[in-house]
């Protein structure tokens, strides 16, 4: 058996779960991320089994197909919308998932506020080269939280906004509102939330439904001292018009930490765009994280070998 495990940027994949278990003949880290499919499947085409970090590479159909010794694909967290499952499972590829942390990406979304709202990394630069107080901060207490999306990840992100003293309101396109009431949020519309939010987080899943569902026309409905975060998917939020929205001030700033491509670009936009906070998707990197989901990567390859997969994603 020969392992390949992607995407290990921080070069800490194999201290993070006892791989040596698996008496495997070979684990390989790939640090670097290989992002054009005929390197990809070069360096891949050696490896029945490949452990894949959440959706930083993906597995289509035409890469699938051109891996026909690959028996087994993990993914770290048990949604992966970069692999197409339906396609493994008919090239007789086993899909397998692991657990995660619920908090990490909570607790990396109220840094992002935070760091926005006062002036955190303004202020970090400027004492570094010499300089003092300059900016006044926004206050949280009182304050009005938007929060598009209330599955788990949403409730916990409200749950630490009450703690702050802040007005909670949510929505989604299928928000029950008991929901939002358990999660002590008012349920309200899309319109309602945008218009009167002061910080607007999403937590939504990514889909041909909302892709770009966060426009122009939303980010024109939001006060010109309301910030934007988004820790869940980049494609939600049409980056075109967010940077529009920044370039203008019609908002006041915006937390990223995904984006339409990543890697981010160097020379992106984004990249230098202003009254921005920015992190290379780190909602899920944590120590605790890491641990899980390597340890149960490992977990998943020792059940597959002995014929008894669990984790199992299927299609659909």
């Amino acid at each position: 058996m020969r392992i390949a495990i992607l995407d290990d940027y921080q070069g800490v994949a194999l201290s993070s779960a006892d791989w040596a278990s698996l008496g495997a003949e070979e684990v390989v880290p790939f640090h670097g991320h290989i992002p054009d499919t005929p390197d990809l499947v070069a360096e891949l085409r050696p490896f029945d089994v490949v452990v894949a970090m959440r959706e930083r590479t993906p597995f289509t159909a035409e890469r699938l197909r051109l891996l026909p010794d690959l028996r087994l694909l993990v993914t770290t967290g048990m949604r992966n919308a970069s692999i197409d499952v339906a396609a493994a499972a008919a090239a007789g590829v086993t899909v397998c998932g692991t657990g995660g942390s619920a908090a990490a990406t909570p607790e990396l979304t109220w840094a992002l506020i935070l760091s926005l709202v006062r002036h955190v990394p303004e202020e970090d630069r400027r004492m570094r080269e010499g300089g003092w107080q300059r900016t006044i901060g926004f206050g949280l207490h009182g304050r009005t939280l938007g929060i598009i999306g209330l599955g788990n990840i949403g409730r916990r992100v409200a749950e630490i906004g009450r703690v702050f003293g802040m007005e909670v309101l949510a929505w989604s396109q299928n928000l029950p509102g008991t929901a939002a009431d358990e999660a002590g949020a008012v349920a309200v519309s899309k319109d309602e939330l945008f218009a009167e939010s002061d910080v607007i987080t999403v937590h939504y899943k990514l889909s041909d439904r909302s892709v770009g569902l966060v426009g122009a026309r939303e980010l024109g409905l939001m006060k010109p001292t309301a910030f934007l975060v988004n820790t869940s998917r980049g494609p939600i939020v049409d980056t075109d018009a967010l940077l529009a929205a920044l370039r203008s001030g019609a908002i006041a700033g915006a937390g990223l930490d995904v984006y339409d491509e990543e890697p981010l670009p160097g020379g992106h936009p984004l990249r230098s765009a202003p009254r921005t906070v920015l992190t290379p998707h780190l909602g899920y990197v944590t120590d605790d994280g890491y641990r899980k989901f390597y340890g149960d990567a490992v977990e998943d390859i020792a059940a597959f070998t002995a014929g008894r997969p669990v984790r199992v994603i299927s299609p659909g």
